[in-house]
């Protein structure tokens, strides 16, 4: 039977507070950030597991949420850690703008930064291989805005800016043929802004 997965944006970073692109980096939440998985938590039903990221920011928001909704210990995979930035690890759009003029307008990226289908193709193996584990159950996945957004990309959904403590949902059958869908966005603690953005664009990929 299918398995259906919330997967969620973790809380609010340091790097984020300070409008920096984090990708594979490993800053902490922010006390914000904790305050947001508590009030994420409060707005959650029961699920079958929690997998997280193995990056802090995912896996302590899982951590809060998780033990809020009883239920544990939280699961970690690192294919869902966040695609990584490259040579923007660690800066914020004036510095990108100093060093690449011009690439954010015109849509481009690093020249180490990871691509969308080496993230999608990451993280469409951890959700199969937690389907197989959980059949026909629900599991609440912490993990990372590029994740979901590239995720939703390769699947031809719509895209969409995803805030802290925003996700999305996706069905998973893992037996042959496997199939998976993109489902709704949630936007637990936040109102999405409109959308504006190129898809490469900072707002988008600062995660």
């Amino acid at each position: 039977m299918p398995t259906r997965f919330l997967v969620l944006r973790h809380g609010q970073s340091t790097w984020n507070a300070e409008r920096r692109w984090q990708g594979r980096a490993d800053p902490p939440l922010t006390e914000r950030g904790e305050e947001q998985a508590y009030a994420a938590a409060a707005l959650l039903g029961t699920f079958d597991a929690v997998i997280a990221s193995t990056l802090q920011r995912a896996q302590r928001t899982a951590e809060i949420i998780a033990a809020q909704l009883g239920i544990g210990p939280v699961l970690l995979d690192e294919r869902f850690v966040e695609n990584d930035a490259g040579e923007w690890t660690g800066l914020n759009r004036d510095e990108i703008e100093a060093g690449w003029p011009g690439w954010v307008a015109a849509g481009r990226l690093a020249p180490s930064f990871e691509t969308f289908e080496s993230t999608a193709t990451r993280a469409f193996a951890a959700l199969i291989e937690a389907a197989c584990r959980f059949p026909d159950g629900e599991v609440l996945v912490l993990s990372h805005g590029g994740v979901i957004r590239h995720v939703r990309r390769y699947l031809e959904a719509a895209d969409e800016h995803m805030s802290n403590l925003s996700g999305s949902w996706f069905t998973v059958a893992p037996w042959p043929p496997v199939a998976i869908h993109a489902g709704d966005t949630v936007h637990l603690i936040e109102t999405p802004p409109p959308v504006t953005a190129r898809p490469n664009d900072d707002d988008r990929q600062r995660v």
